[in-house]
């Protein structure tokens, strides 16, 4: 009987191959380092300049930002809120106060019920969108707060009719001065270190222009406040923001600017400055100096 386990000479040739094949390539991948191949392949200014796209991509998207539309605050989302700069405790006292079935029907029931600062709310309040019979009511409300009569102080009563040294009783002596408004006053009096022009009280948030012209008959500015200026020259990207008329463009700006000529010899000259905010530049040169 023929053995199952015979080969033919060619056979056994092939089988020799096979093996010798299969040590050949055990031996290749073993003594091979195919990672430093790869990285040897690698071009790194490719790298390099696919990450200054990127990069470009991430500043082009940060500038953009986020458009903001017309929306009612009663239905902000989770997502909405964190879009908006709200922060999570902020927004789920507002969807707490919604669950009651509960609605704020202005800016100021807003904040008082998700306590958002200043600064945010003086951002988004201009979209809000109220319902016409919501806007309706808010109006006669206004007109109610503007012309109710307040209990009356007396001028003899008032500490000071600088405004810059009015107490929170001397400015609820105006009438359609509420607490509230009184505080938002001298927090932005704060906020400037003091007025300086009597134009700057109008820019103080959610103050009526007629309860303005009010408190100017009544108060005045009868020192200027004493403001330390900064030197534009030599002060940080910081100190520069710090000014209440500069936001972080302006201020990337004015860098930009300072990077071209070295060194400003006259404050006027940040009106050359492209893009320059030229109704603020008496506000803003409040608090800068060049020398």
């Amino acid at each position: 009987m023929k053995s199952h386990f015979w080969y033919t000479k060619n056979q056994r040739n092939g089988i020799l191959f096979l093996i010798a094949s299969i040590i050949g390539f055990q031996i290749f991948f073993y003594f091979i380092n195919f990672e430093e191949s790869v990285l040897i392949a690698v071009d790194q200014s490719k790298i390099e300049s696919y990450q200054i796209q990127l990069d470009s991509l991430r500043k082009i998207s940060k500038d953009k930002g986020f458009k903001l539309y017309p929306f009612n605050p009663n239905y902000i989302s989770d997502y909405k809120g964190y879009q908006l700069g709200m922060k999570t405790k902020e927004i789920d006292r507002l969807l707490a106060h919604r669950k009651n079935s509960l609605f704020v029907n202005s800016a100021k029931e807003f904040q008082m019920i998700t306590k958002v600062s200043d600064s945010l709310l003086k951002k988004i309040a201009p979209h809000f969108k109220f319902p016409d019979w919501v806007k309706k009511k808010n109006q006669q409300n206004k007109k109610k707060r503007i012309f109710n009569s307040q209990p009356k102080v007396n001028r003899i009563d008032i500490s000071s009719t600088n405004i810059n040294e009015a107490t929170l009783k001397d400015l609820l002596s105006v009438n359609g001065v509420n607490e509230y408004l009184a505080n938002r006053i001298i927090k932005y009096r704060s906020k400037l270190q003091g007025f300086s022009l009597p134009e700057q009280l109008f820019e103080v948030w959610d103050l009526d222009k007629e309860i303005g012209i009010k408190i100017l008959e009544t108060f005045s500015i009868i020192h200027k406040p004493i403001i330390v200026k900064t030197n534009i020259n030599t002060a940080s990207f910081k100190e520069i923001l710090s000014n209440p008329y500069i936001d972080y463009n302006l201020c990337l700006k004015i860098f930009d600017y300072k990077d071209e000529v070295a060194e400003l010899q006259s404050i006027s000259e940040i009106k050359n400055i492209e893009g320059f905010p030229l109704e603020k530049y008496t506000r803003i040169v409040l608090y800068l100096h060049a020398e």
